[in-house]
């Protein structure tokens, strides 16, 4: 019976030890992705070392904050060539040396932009007063543009946007959802620094009334 006793006592011994329980292999690095892996949400591109561009600085427009525009206040305006209303190559460039007053408008003939255009023609002479240019951008073509300026007798020059590259390139922002070119005003200095970005494009006459204002303060 003894040794029936000790049999069991060393089979129950073992019962009374701490079970060891075997460790996966695992490595500290084993979740690490590698330094540029895709990402099953939504495409993006995660990596180790990765940061997230985001726009240096926001405006807000009727309640909605929206990304400030690529050229915005203190940055160089970059030069662009368009075509004139008289078919004449015309650089930014050109008007070096003073201020000038880049108007970008969706289309000849609308009523917003017939407003701002003849506003802008009736103040003409104060913008000339203070030493500044004016140039109305859209995507129309050379012969819209002439005969909106002969219609109207706009004294300045229209440029000729085609395929709105420097729309896009000045990162002037859409409204309605981007059914409509955006509406939006710069005053650049002599240097060609961008002094002012004014956007508005339900009160077209207020272009001439905020740029004025803010030339006759430099």
């Amino acid at each position: 019976m003894a040794s029936i006793c000790g049999l069991n006592r060393a089979r129950a011994l073992p019962s009374l030890l701490p079970v060891q329980i075997p460790k996966p292999a695992f490595s500290p690095n084993a979740l690490i992705l590698p330094k540029s892996s895709h990402s099953c949400f939504h495409g993006m591109r995660l990596s180790n070392q990765s940061t997230t561009s985001i726009p240096a600085s926001f405006s807000t427009v009727g309640g909605l904050s929206i990304a400030a525009a690529k050229v915005s206040e203190g940055t160089l305006a970059p030069d662009f060539t368009l075509k004139d209303q008289n078919g004449k190559s015309v650089s930014l460039s050109k008007f070096k040396g003073k201020p000038v007053v880049v108007y970008f408008y969706p289309a000849d003939e609308t009523p917003g932009c017939t407003k701002e255009a003849c506003a802008f023609r009736d103040s003409y002479e104060k913008f000339k007063k203070a030493g500044a240019e004016v140039v109305g951008i859209s995507g129309d073509d050379s012969s819209s543009h002439k005969a909106f300026a002969e219609k109207y007798r706009l004294p300045f020059t229209l440029l000729s946007d085609g395929g709105n590259k420097v729309r896009k390139e000045w990162g002037v922002p859409s409204d309605l959802f981007g059914s409509l070119p955006g509406r939006q005003t710069y005053v650049l200095d002599q240097n060609g620094v961008c002094r002012l970005v004014y956007n508005n494009q339900f009160q077209p006459e207020k272009h001439i009334d905020e740029t004025l204002k803010f030339l006759k303060s430099l």
